[in-house]
């Protein structure tokens, strides 16, 4: 019991942690409630198939277009990533915030990954609910 007493004084005097921690967690919220749902959008009906429209554009730009395109993905995937792990302790749609930021990052084994998590119903579900109120075709995803 002495520890956690201990630990009440240590953060007792960290006020400023605090308001960081919400600062980060309510600007965390702000930007995932507009990014999530626009990306998802955005996304094309085909993007889990191997020979997607939006594969096939990328592959013939310029090399630094691609490259600077690719860094810029993967460093807003990061963000969402971690916005996502930060909404598990805080509020915030945490789950889709993290699923999308994984859809933008590039990694090994990330194809895979994607079409087995996308494959969870209650995932889906809430990504074609959005797509539906955009009036977007839903997802195609391969077979099984």
């Amino acid at each position: 019991m002495d520890w956690l007493h201990q630990q009440w004084e240590w953060l007792s005097h960290r006020e400023d942690l605090f308001v960081w921690i919400g600062g980060i967690s309510l600007a965390t919220i702000i930007v995932s409630a507009f990014a999530v749902p626009m990306l998802i959008r955005r996304l094309p009906h085909d993007y889990f198939l191997e020979n997607s429209e939006a594969a096939e554009w990328m592959r013939h730009r310029h090399p630094m277009l691609r490259i600077s395109f690719l860094i810029l993905k993967n460093l807003l995937g990061g963000v969402l990533v971690l916005g996502g792990l930060i909404m598990f302790l805080t509020p915030g749609q945490g789950i889709l915030t993290l699923v999308v930021g994984i859809l933008l990052l590039n990694f090994p084994g990330k194809r895979r990954f994607e079409v087995w998590l996308i494959r969870r119903k209650p995932l889906h579900r809430a990504v074609d609910w959005i797509r539906r109120r955009a009036e977007k075709r839903p997802l195609e995803l391969p077979e099984e």
